[in-house]
């Protein structure tokens, strides 16, 4: 069972954890033990509440599909459990990160004093660039 919150929890049956070969440098060990995790977890099948699948299903995340399956593969790791605890927190933490609400930004206007300020720098700047010409006698 994975605990999103106090009252939004997952059953067991709901993520499918398979063991496959991780890929990359690792030696002989790669060819034998399959450590890596792939994690598939189905968010319209899922019992988490509509709010958490309309927000997670509005992502605009690679690791869902068109179909609404979420997939992580986990490999980080040499041992399969390390990398079963890793799957099962990024999935944790994205069901988290689509529930986190952005603030709107409230439109704000450059007080007049800093446009005053920021033209006169402009000026300056300008009026210390043209000294750096050639000189008329």
């Amino acid at each position: 069972m994975l605990v999103i919150s106090n009252n939004v929890q997952l059953a067991d049956w709901e993520i499918e954890l398979s063991a496959i070969r991780s890929m990359g440098s690792g030696g002989q060990n790669v060819n034998k033990v399959a450590t890596a995790i792939h994690l598939r977890f189905d968010i319209r099948r899922s019992t988490l509440p509509d709010v958490y699948k309309q927000r997670l299903l509005a992502l605009q995340d690679n690791r869902i599909t068109k179909d609404g399956v979420v997939v992580i593969k986990a490999q980080s790791f040499r041992t399969q459990e390390q990398n079963r605890e890793d799957a099962l927190n990024r999935l944790k933490e994205l069901i988290l990160s689509a529930m986190v609400e952005v603030k709107k930004r409230k439109p704000t206007k450059p007080s007049r004093n800093s446009q005053i300020k920021r033209v006169e720098r402009k000026k300056r700047t300008g009026t210390t660039k043209s000294l750096r010409g050639k000189v008329d006698y």
